[in-house]
C-alpha cells in the first residue's frame, strides 16, 4: 500500500521504519496461463529464436518484478514474439497470496526457499514442500529456456545489482551478458548458497562452455518506488537483447521509462559467504549492501563469542541480511570490487 509505513527490525535486531511505495498487482487474470500451468504464459513466434523466460515472485514478498510482469502481460495487444518464444512466470504464487502490507516478509515464502531448491536430487527427491511442488511444475520450463532473468529485490536499500552466477559456473557469461544489457551498475559473480542451489545455478546456465545464460537482477529495496522502474527497465533491455519483442516496441517503453545506463559497470566477485552458527548472530552497525570495509581484520559481525572479521583490505559487504534468521542462513557475503 503507498505511503504505508511499516516497522520491521534491521540486521542489527532493532526497529526502523521502511515504507511500502509499492502496491501489490492483482494477479488473479494471469491465473490461467496458457500452458497448462497456473500463472504461466508462454507466446511463440514460430519463427527461428532464442527460447527467452522471465520470472517474477521468487520470493512472495519482492513484488517489483511481479508488477513488471503484470505491465508487460497487460499491454500484451501492443506486442507479439518476432523470434523465438516468450515464456512468463510468477514463481512463488502460493507466498504471494499471504501478502500483507503490515507483516510484507511473512510471504516470502511457505515452507523453504524457493530459490534453493534447483538441484535435480532435490527436485526429483522425495522431499515435499509448497515451494518444491511449485518447482516441479516449472521445471520444464526452465530447462527449456536459453536466456533467463529472475527479478528480485533486497531488504535493505542498496544499489542495484545483478546476481551473474557462480565464480567459474556461469558468472563470466552471466557478466557478459550484464554488460551488453549495460545494466545495472554492479554485476556479482559470486559462490552460490550452501543451502541449496539457486534457479541461474542450474544444469547448463552453470556450464561456462553452454551459451545458455541465465541472471538474477537485484532491483532495489522491496518496496521503494523506484525497484518496480528497475524492473522493468531491465526486463525492456533483456527483452530487447533477446530480440524476442520488436525494436520499436522496446525503445518507445524505454524512453517513457527515462533511466539511463550507468556511466560504468563494476565487477565484484564474491570469496566467501558468512554464514549464522546461532540465533545469536548480530552484526556490529547497521550494513545496508555494498559498503567498503577498508581494513582486514575490521569486526563485522559476531554469533555468540564468534567473531567475523574483513578477511582483506577494501572487503565489500554483499546484501547482508538477517531476517527470518535460520542456523546455516548466509547473512552477508564478502567480496572484491575488480576494476
Amino acid at each position: 500500500m503507498r505511503g504505508f509505513v511499516l516497522v520491521a527490525r534491521n540486521n542489527r535486531g532493532m526497529s526502523t521504519p521502511v515504507p511500502i511505495e509499492l502496491q501489490a498487482p492483482d494477479l488473479s487474470r494471469w491465473a490461467s496461463g496458457n500452458t497448462g500451468t497456473a500463472y504461466v504464459w508462454r507466446f511463440d513466434s514460430g519463427r527461428a529464436g532464442p527460447q527467452v523466460m522471465v520470472q517474477a515472485l521468487t520470493h512472495g514478498n519482492e513484488i517489483c518484478g511481479a508488477i513488471a510482469l503484470d505491465w508487460l502481460l497487460g499491454c500484451q495487444a501492443q506486442w507479439q514474439p518476432v523470434r523465438g518464444s516468450l515464456t512468463l512466470a510468477f514463481g512463488n504464487v502460493a507466498a504471494f497470496a499471504r501478502w500483507d502490507p503490515a507483516h510484507p516478509d511473512r510471504s516470502r515464502y511457505v515452507d523453504e526457499d524457493f530459490n534453493r531448491v534447483w538441484a535435480d536430487e532435490t527436485l526429483f527427491g522425495p522431499r515435499d514442500s509448497v515451494e518444491l511442488r511449485r518447482a516441479r511444475e516449472l521445471r520444464p520450463f526452465v530447462d527449456a529456456a536459453e536466456l533467463l532473468l529472475d527479478m528480485h529485490s533486497m531488504g535493505e536499500a542498496c544499489r542495484p545489482l545483478m546476481v551473474c552466477g557462480a565464480d567459474g559456473r556461469g558468472g563470466e557469461k552471466g557478466a557478459a551478458l550484464s554488460r551488453q544489457l549495460q545494466v545495472p551498475g554492479v554485476l556479482l559473480i559470486d559462490t552460490g548458497h550452501p543451502a541449496g542451489l539457486r534457479m541461474i545455478d542450474r544444469g547448463p546456465f552453470a556450464d561456462p562452455d553452454d551459451a545458455r545464460t541465465a541472471v538474477l537482477i537485484e532491483c532495489g529495496q522491496h518496496w521503494e518506488r523506484a525497484a518496480a522502474d528497475v524492473a522493468r527497465d531491465t526486463l525492456l533491455r533483456f527483452l530487447g537483447h533477446g530480440g524476442v519483442l520488436a525494436e520499436g516496441f522496446v525503445a518507445t517503453h524505454l524512453k517513457q521509462l527515462g533511466r539511463s545506463p550507468p556511466a560504468q559497470q563494476q565487477l565484484l566477485r564474491v570469496t566467501d559467504a558468512v554464514v549464522a552458527r546461532s540465533l545469536d548472530f548480530r552484526f556490529v552497525r547497521e550494513f545496508r549492501g555494498l559498503e567498503v570495509i577498508a581494513r582486514a581484520g575490521e569486526l563485522i559481525a559476531t554469533d555468540g563469542a564468534h567473531e567475523f572479521r574483513a578477511p582483506y583490505d577494501n572487503t565489500v559487504l554483499v546484501m547482508p541480511g538477517t531476517t527470518n534468521l535460520k542456523v546455516g542462513m548466509t547473512t552477508v557475503r564478502l567480496g572484491r570490487f575488480e576494476n
